[in-house]
């Protein structure tokens, strides 16, 4: 992917569900989209509170979406419908296992007329340790939409 991408607007919000208390978060980054065939990419960066950086790089496939991250935090997931599947979050405090049950994915790629979202329901077990219901939506906004 030596070709530029269009640019977007990324609108990521998250919720984590532990025993009863839910964890919101909501984010907004400049990134770059790509689509090749029946890929589509998402790249962007974004700074941490505590000054490092951290690249993101998000492939989405019909039943299947990987989000890489490199940096001062990295890992990268698989997100596969109905699957459990595993890897390695490292950051500056040391490295977790975990282990990612993905119930849904949902997706619709952003046009120049209309914004994209996708959309992830899952849990996750940090270290064997019980799992927590995560959800992700990302709203993918191409420069010029609206």
């Amino acid at each position: 992917m030596t070709k530029q991408g269009r640019p977007v607007m990324i609108e990521l919000s998250s919720s984590i569900e532990d025993n009863g208390t839910v964890e919101k978060s909501h984010m907004q980054h400049s990134g770059e989209f790509f689509q090749k065939g029946k890929l589509d990419v998402l790249r962007y960066e974004e700074q941490g509170e505590d000054g490092f950086s951290t690249k993101n790089l998000i492939t989405i496939q019909p039943e299947k979406v990987s989000i890489k991250r490199t940096g001062n935090v990295s890992m990268n997931q698989q997100f596969q419908q109905g699957q459990i599947t595993e890897n390695m979050l490292k950051h500056p405090y040391g490295s977790m296992h975990m282990e990612t049950s993905t119930q849904t994915i949902s997706y619709d790629a952003p046009t120049i007329k209309s914004e994209g979202c996708l959309t992830i329901e899952y849990t996750v077990k940090l270290n064997g340790q019980d799992e927590r219901s995560h959800e992700i939506k990302l709203t993918i906004i191409e420069e010029g939409a609206k």
